[in-house]
């Protein structure tokens, strides 16, 4: 005989951390709160498209959320979109988005509820892929769907306006993404569903398609969206301004320790659960100026590592980083190593090879050309706007000038966390001769 599931009403001060921290609205509020206090197990809903095989910390916001409630009794339910990743949200995008394949969903799909379980309890977790009900529709199914909302509906929707006013082109599938998403909702009987503030439509849809087809109406949870690295724009892999949930913790603890100081607060409060009051005194000092922003954004790190890792991973992180930026070492890890022969670039730059106190170097060479060969920057345009903005270290220098020296040891910082080391090649082909 099976017994109900145990589920325990938050506390007050439980209550305000769920429906405050990291929320942006709850609709409708009052109900989700009831609910909570019914002692009623909940179905919590959240979906991922496999569009990418990666998930950022940003993600990790509403994983977080459901975690919460994970923890009082209530039930998650992870939808994997393999039918909606194909589409490809349109949510925030002005121009159509290229299909994935089935293939590419799912390869991307692999990495991903693997993530997903360091956050959620994996025991407590119900996974549902969405193939297993739009595999069985047929088109009269999809028809019957469609017929459930107008045109001007969906023209509503923010991003969808802005392209149908500016003459841009909107394709009919882009529609059926929240239709799909929607319908989500009704399959499972989801009693709340969480996302970013670019999902509001999508939600609420969902909402009125639960109701239309005589189930009780989710609660929705909109959450807001981290902002990326760069402090400019919403964290993005395809801007590249994001943290991986699954960074090696010393690149997670260097990124974050690249975010403008102007993100600390933002970041405290929607990635980590460092307490409320915490969070207040972080902001008066701030304000303040009372305290060094490098000593927080390194508590923000260790957090964050410590969250996706543990605490000794975190510290371990932190060494390396002050190694790295405060003594002006770089971690051997992020070290690549380029294995160049002094003599052939000699001869290809028409330079001699000089011997300067024991040590090789070959003058004015064309540094951009060598990052691009090194493999460290994608072309010589990209090289030298990092050369122009500061970007690049030699030996701990800034170095702004487009020709540099060849010497054997010489060591770049390119950016925040990529690191070059020359290495003479001839050198080492002659240490082996004389070896053998």
């Amino acid at each position: 005989m099976s017994t109900a599931p145990e589920v325990r009403i938050p506390t007050d001060e439980e209550l305000q951390r769920i429906t405050r921290r990291a929320v942006i609205e709850i609709i409708p509020e009052q109900e989700f709160i009831q609910a909570l206090k019914s002692g009623r197990q909940l179905r919590l809903k959240m979906g991922f498209d496999p569009s990418r095989p990666d998930m950022h910390i940003g993600h990790a916001i509403g994983l977080r959320k459901l975690r919460q409630l994970q923890d009082l009794g209530h039930q998650v339910v992870v939808i994997v979109g393999d039918w909606t990743g194909r589409i490809g949200d349109p949510s925030g995008q002005s121009q159509t988005r290229p299909m994935l394949t089935e293939e590419e969903v799912e390869a991307n799909a692999e990495t991903y509820l693997r993530q997903v379980y360091r956050i959620v309890d994996r025991e407590k977790t119900e996974v549902l892929v969405q193939s297993s009900w739009f595999d069985r529709f047929d088109l009269e199914d999809v028809i019957r769907l469609s017929a459930c909302f107008t045109v001007a509906q969906m023209l509503r929707r923010e991003d969808f306006a802005q392209r149908y006013e500016s003459h841009r082109p909107i394709g009919l599938h882009e529609f059926m993404y929240p239709l799909l998403q929607a319908y989500d909702s009704v399959e499972v009987r989801a009693d709340v569903e969480f996302g970013g503030s670019d999902q509001r439509f999508n939600l609420l849809l969902g909402r009125e398609l639960q109701e239309m087809m005589g189930q009780r109406p989710q609660s929705v949870f909109i959450m807001p969206l981290l902002v990326g690295t760069d402090g400019v724009q919403k964290m993005s892999k395809s801007l590249n301004n994001y943290i991986a949930v699954e960074d090696p913790p010393g690149e997670m603890y260097g990124k974050v320790m690249s975010i403008p100081d102007t993100l600390i607060l933002n970041y405290f409060t929607l990635a980590t659960d460092v307490p409320d009051a915490e969070l207040q005194e972080i902001s008066e000092a701030l304000e303040k100026r009372s305290v060094n922003p490098m000593e927080l954004k390194m508590r923000l790190a260790r957090e964050i590592v410590a969250q996706f890792y543990d605490a000794a991973a975190a510290q371990e992180a932190e060494e390396g980083f002050r190694r790295t930026f405060s003594k002006r070492q770089a971690p051997e890890d992020l070290v690549t190593e380029y294995r160049v022969s002094f003599s052939d670039s000699a001869k290809k730059f028409n330079r001699p090879v000089l011997d300067v106190g024991g040590v090789r170097m070959v003058e004015s060479l064309y540094l951009p050309k060598v990052l691009v060969e090194a493999g460290m920057v994608p072309s010589v345009s990209e090289a030298k706007r990092l050369i122009k903005q500061g970007a690049i270290d030699i030996d701990g220098d800034v170095h702004t000038s487009e020709i540099f020296a060849l010497i054997d040891g010489l060591l770049f910082r390119v950016g925040k966390r990529r690191f070059l080391r020359i290495v003479d090649a001839d050198k080492q082909a002659d240490s082996s001769l004389r070896s053998e």
